[in-house]
């Protein structure tokens, strides 16, 4: 796909993947290491076809509603990564599409995703994170820190689930160094029990620097990509 989309797209992509450079560098880092994940929510499958054909094939969305056609519309070699708060009713779509879920918070979660995923008879695990809450505040999406090692036992123990790591998002009136720095605390004391769980899912347009330099493995970069989302229909 060749359009005036496609170049500009391509030019944000340059300008993101230096970004990650730059970021690695500083912090001492292989930019191997960093995973760009594109959220594309409220924008089009062709945009999603665009970035795969610039060589972007980590796909984010935070809407079942919305990924679950998308997903059926583009390539098939897309790894399809779901970053938002999941209800339990939506678990059966999500497997069907997903390779990794970053918001799992909840025992109750990890039972509904097991059972899609069993049900689903998938050829391999789900890929999970587990969300955690930085600022305890639980009514907005993420394990609280008490309860994160919880969840990822629970993850762990799953037929059907592959724990990977932790995911959060900067609460608004924190400084990210201090949040990630957080996020990074308690990545390291679930690699204690569960050393193969080393993915970072942190960072996105305004502070994947902070994240990278925190050690995220996987920023979720969307503005920087594909500019302002157009609003929900």
């Amino acid at each position: 796909m060749s359009d005036t989309r496609t170049g500009q797209i391509g030019r944000n992509l340059a300008a993101v993947r230096q970004r990650i450079a730059a970021a690695c560098a500083a912090a001492g880092r292989d930019p191997a290491e960093v995973t760009l994940v594109a959220v594309t929510k409220t924008h089009p499958a062709e945009d999603v076809t665009r970035l795969a054909s610039l060589g972007v094939l980590d796909v984010g969305e935070n809407r079942d509603q919305e990924a679950a056609p998308k997903a059926a519309a583009c390539p098939p070699q897309l790894r399809w990564h779901f970053v938002g708060q999941l209800q339990r009713n939506k678990a059966r779509s999500v497997v069907s599409y997903a390779s990794v879920v970053h918001s799992v918070d909840s025992l109750r979660l990890v039972d509904a995703l097991t059972d899609a995923a069993v049900r689903a008879a998938r050829d391999t695990p789900l890929d999970v994170l587990v969300q955690v809450s930085l600022d305890d505040d639980a009514h907005r999406g993420g394990a609280v820190t008490g309860a994160v090692e919880q969840v990822a036992e629970s993850v762990a123990a799953s037929p059907a689930l592959r724990l990977k790591g932790v995911m959060a998002v900067a609460p608004l009136d924190w400084e990210p160094d201090a949040a990630f720095g957080r996020l990074a605390d308690v990545s390291a004391r679930l690699r204690v029990a569960f050393p193969g769980a080393d993915w970072i899912s942190a960072g996105m347009s305004e502070d994947l620097e902070s994240a990278i330099s925190h050690g995220s493995t996987h920023v979720r970069v969307g503005s920087a990509l594909l500019g302002n989302r157009p609003p929900l229909g």
